[in-house]
């Protein structure tokens, strides 16, 4: 199975995924039974071996050029990976539960909205950023569609879970955006924020840049193209 066929196939089966856990509540009966963390750490499992498999198929199908790659583009995502890692690293276990990756059960108060105060989604950040990244030096029609959809995806759930947000809240959504932001780099100028937050946002930030720099030399070993610029 090459080509076409096969990336279509995984594509279709990482979209189905994310779709079919969510008719019928499926779901909440698959947590009902292993639990919510059993659940959740074997869905994340299969989510990421299903991401790498379009990835890997996408370099397989046949290369149609819309655009070439001109060797600055590679420095593009050299540059926002670093960010997006970051972005992932501080968003697991986010105090919001209206988000990929926030705590369920967290209380929400805007008191001490933590990392929501920069971003209440660094999740979706992240993917919108790391498929804008990829999608400037991978000028081929697979990875355009397949950049091009998750930086959509990404960008397009932001207002759906903020309003999911809204209809939760009600009268309590008014204080709980004023004290969050879809992004905003104004608490790190601001002494209180820091005084509570600047160490775990720190060890986050150093898990962040790990992570990005184990991705970077496991990058060619598990998609087959070196991501260094001074590298074919």
């Amino acid at each position: 199975m090459t080509g076409w066929t096969e990336y279509m196939l995984a594509l279709a089966i990482f979209v189905a995924s994310h779709v079919l856990p969510r008719f019928g509540g499926l779901r909440d009966r698959l947590i009902g039974a292993v639990g919510r963390r059993a659940y959740f750490s074997a869905y994340g499992l299969l989510s990421l071996a299903l991401l790498v498999w379009v990835i890997v198929a996408a370099g397989r199908a046949p290369h149609v050029e819309l655009w070439p790659q001109a060797p600055w583009t590679r420095w593009v995502p050299n540059i926002a990976m670093p960010m997006a890692a970051v972005l992932v690293a501080c968003g697991f276990g986010l105090r919001n539960p209206f988000t990929l990756g926030g705590k369920r059960d967290a209380i929400v108060d805007p008191d001490h909205p933590a990392f929501a105060a920069i971003t209440r989604h660094p999740l979706f950040l992240a993917l919108a950023l790391w498929a804008g990244a990829h999608l400037v030096p991978n000028g081929d029609l697979a990875h355009v569609i397949l950049f091009g959809c998750f930086s959509a995806m990404a960008l397009a759930a932001i207002p759906a879970f903020d309003a999911r947000a809204r209809r939760s809240l009600g009268p309590q959504a008014t204080a709980f955006f004023e004290a969050t932001a879809t992004l905003s780099l104004q608490p790190l100028t601001d002494r209180v924020w820091l005084r509570e937050n600047a160490r775990p946002l720190a060890i986050r930030t150093i898990i962040g840049l790990l992570i990005w720099v184990a991705a970077l030399h496991l990058h060619g070993p598990l998609i087959g193209v070196s991501p260094f610029p001074f590298r074919a």
